[in-house]
């Protein structure tokens, strides 16, 4: 009996480490704009609380523009509205400055230089790269979205910022 439990546990014992693996070292998500060219990545890394993404990004307008992780798992251009909404599990209202709290999926706006990239590390405490069954998870509910938008989020207004038009878009899923 103790060898046909074991030899269950074992192979789930296994996928959970690999997926753990998977998730230690962080994904790397190619960006696109809406006619389907790339536009740079975005590495996300775990860190002790939440991930820390590192975006090596080209080929965009200058200037500040808001970035956020979103709901699905999707980015159908060229408007890329399939993303769905910010990733918000715990339903709050937008912005970093709401004194109600905010999305777990805003961050801090972006700068691009006039040469159109843009090397940045941005933190975001509230998600993590956990298992997909941690509502904080990105890989949650099959995967989210990191978005660009055309203008800087302003913080505070919902439900986004007014952050403008996603001119950006990357699928983040488990592997």
């Amino acid at each position: 009996m103790k060898s046909k439990m074991l030899a269950i546990a074992l192979p789930v014992a296994l996928l959970a480490a690999a997926s753990t693996t998977a998730a230690a070292k962080g994904v790397k998500v190619e960006l696109k704009d809406g006619q389907g060219n790339s536009v740079g990545t975005a590495k996300i890394e775990p860190m002790n609380t939440g991930v820390e993404v590192k975006l090596d990004l080209h080929g965009l307008p200058p200037g500040e523009h808001g970035i956020h992780f979103h709901q699905n798992a999707k980015c159908d251009a060229p408007d890329f509205k399939s993303a769905g909404g910010h990733f918000n599990p715990e339903t709050r209202q937008h912005g970093l400055q709401n004194p109600q709290g905010h999305h777990a999926g805003d961050m801090l706006n972006i700068t691009v230089g006039s040469n159109g990239k843009a090397k940045a590390q941005i933190s975001n405490n509230d998600v993590t790269l956990g298992p997909s069954t941690d509502a904080h998870s990105l890989f949650a509910n099959g995967g989210t979205a990191i978005m660009i938008h055309a203008k800087a989020d302003d913080m505070k207004t919902d439900p986004s910022g007014n952050s403008g038009d996603r001119i950006a878009c990357g699928v983040i899923q488990g592997k």
